[in-house]
């Protein structure tokens, strides 16, 4: 049992919760009934139907619903006399800075993606305030405490980087059912619905030879005498049929392997059944939420596999549905795992690829957690994390150092413990985030572009949003709202010039600072030529 004098500390602490999802909603709860009377919550979903199972705080009612705002709702029902403040926002918004952060005794964090949690870290050390950061992945989860000179940042660590495959394997050779998935999402579902200006490494060429001529056409550009149907039966036959042949031509490619099968779409669908495919009053208006191949064709179970026919009946609705209901949004698009009609979509390429090439073929169920990397998230884990976030905040907030602990929970007992409790590590003295140590950075520096260094580097590997960068006491890079115009087009001049070309040239030597302002992180990098 807390004594008095910890409740009254519980009672006057001011925390920060960063996501209101599986481990969010359990959190709330728990910190609701623990004795916490001021209580901020920042998420920018909205409840899914897929949430249902395992965020509690959350009924079908509230589908489409802010998370932050609904898990507020429902724990006052129970705990009216407490204050729990929601922002449907994105914690990486600009009015999220580190004065905001400053007024919090401790920040939680519940997140699942790794952008979001590095932004957070950052913050936290800017802003002094003790982080405990959580996660979990089925049976598996683990917390941890991150103070500021105490322990060991979030980023002190090097985290795994998600799993990728090669471009070959993908376009031509997949041996496994996530090579199809990974090829009808990344690259077939891109180049229909998503900006057209990207490089996509699906062959755009037909050897049909009414497209073929001097001036070939990309094959995925819709014909302005095609209707929905008739685009979606041609893009069909190019990417499972006619593609499938061309690679069959390249006899060396299948001498070791097993050879595939073109699939062309008189072979599954005759055209009379093909006319009658969906339901929906094309007058209809839905909302996107709602739009669902699945539906319009009467399918309702996710778990079912289902066959070749009916893989592509819904790869034809879904299609037609992405151009005649949201319309608006093709063209800018990238894959959602929460967007209903995009992983119908997916899944029933997928399979119909399996199949060419002899994969077994999966339910939408498996295909959208192999498709969002997705390990089915288990409540109780959840909910053992969620009371160990807890614990640890109530250790910070009584700066009860000595006891903090990570805590790793495990699916099989070791040493007859399913909760393994560790003493935190010291920070890393080579941690660029919470220490001062340089970056080294072996580049050409007559081939680089300025571009490629903010893109590849500041943005993609340091994490940093809004970075200004500096040779010397010369400011070669800098975004924001407020920069005079021309001024920003100067900025945008250096982007397309090699590193050695800038006005303060950039050759092996130079010590670059790139600071990102929101997250008042600074960091020097060593730059040294690579010829």
């Amino acid at each position: 049992m807390a004594s008095e004098h910890q409740l009254q500390a519980l009672k006057a602490a001011k925390v920060l919760m960063v996501g209101a999802g599986g481990i969010g909603c359990e959190l709330l709860k728990t910190l609701a009934l623990s004795g916490f009377r001021d209580i901020h919550i920042i998420d920018m979903d909205t409840i899914e139907v897929s949430n249902l199972n395992r965020q509690f705080l959350f009924r079908q009612c509230h589908v489409g619903q802010s998370k932050a705002k609904v898990a507020r709702d429902a724990v006052l029902r129970f705990r009216p006399h407490i204050n729990i403040t929601p922002y449907h926002a994105n914690v990486k918004d600009p009015e999220f800075n580190v004065d905001f952060f400053k007024q919090f005794h401790v920040v939680l964090n519940g997140l699942d993606n790794l952008d979001a949690r590095r932004h957070v870290n950052r913050l936290c050390l800017a802003a002094d305030v003790p982080l405990v950061e959580s996660g979990t992945t089925g049976f598996l989860g683990q917390v941890s405490v991150h103070v500021k000179s105490k322990t060991e940042c979030y980023e002190c660590q090097p985290k795994p980087t998600p799993k990728t495959y090669p471009v070959c394997t993908i376009t031509s050779t997949p041996s496994k059912f996530v090579h199809c998935i990974v090829w009808a999402k990344d690259l077939l579902f891109a180049k229909l619905f998503g900006d057209k200006n990207q490089d996509n490494d699906l062959n755009v060429r037909s050897n049909d030879s009414a497209t073929s001529s001097k001036h070939p056409q990309d094959v995925f550009e819709r014909r302005t005498d095609e209707d929905p149907e008739q685009y979606g039966r041609r893009i069909y036959d190019h990417v499972f049929g006619h593609n499938i042949e061309m690679a069959l031509a390249n006899e060396e490619t299948w001498r070791n392997r097993i050879r595939p099968n073109p699939i062309f779409i008189r072979d599954v669908l005759p055209g009379k059944l093909a006319n009658q495919n969906g339901n929906l009053d094309k007058n209809s208006v839905i909302e996107n939420s709602t739009v669902s191949a699945m539906f319009s064709l009467g399918l309702k179970n996710s778990q079912d596999v289902w066959s070749l026919l009916e893989n592509t009946r819904i790869f034809l609705e879904a299609l037609k549905l992405f151009l005649e209901k949201r319309e608006k949004d093709v063209g800018s698009l990238t894959f959602d795992k929460d967007d209903q009609l995009a992983v119908e979509f997916v899944t029933a390429a997928a399979n119909i690829r399996a199949a060419c090439f002899g994969i077994p073929i999966h339910s939408l169920f498996e295909a959208k957690g192999i498709a969002g990397n997705i390990v089915h998230a288990v409540a109780t884990t959840n909910a053992i994390i969620a009371g160990l976030i807890v614990i640890e905040a109530i250790k910070v907030l009584r700066s009860d150092a000595c006891n903090y602990r990570m805590t790793y929970c495990v699916e099989h007992p070791l040493k007859k413990m399913l909760l393994m409790p560790v003493e935190p590590f010291e920070p890393n003295k080579s941690c660029y985030v919470c220490s001062e140590t340089p970056l080294s950075l072996e580049v050409n520096t007559y081939h680089s572009k300025l571009r490629d260094f903010v893109e590849k580097i500041v943005k993609n590997k340091l994490g940093m949003y809004s970075p200004l960068i500096m040779h010397g006491s010369t400011l070669i890079y800098e975004v924001g709202d407020d920069l005079e115009e021309d001024i920003a087009i100067n900025y945008a001049l250096n982007l397309d010039k090699v590193l050695a070309e800038l006005p303060a040239p950039v050759t092996s030597g130079t010590v670059l600072t790139v600071e990102d302002l929101q997250q008042e992180l600074s960091c020097h990098i060593n730059i040294k030529h690579r010829g």
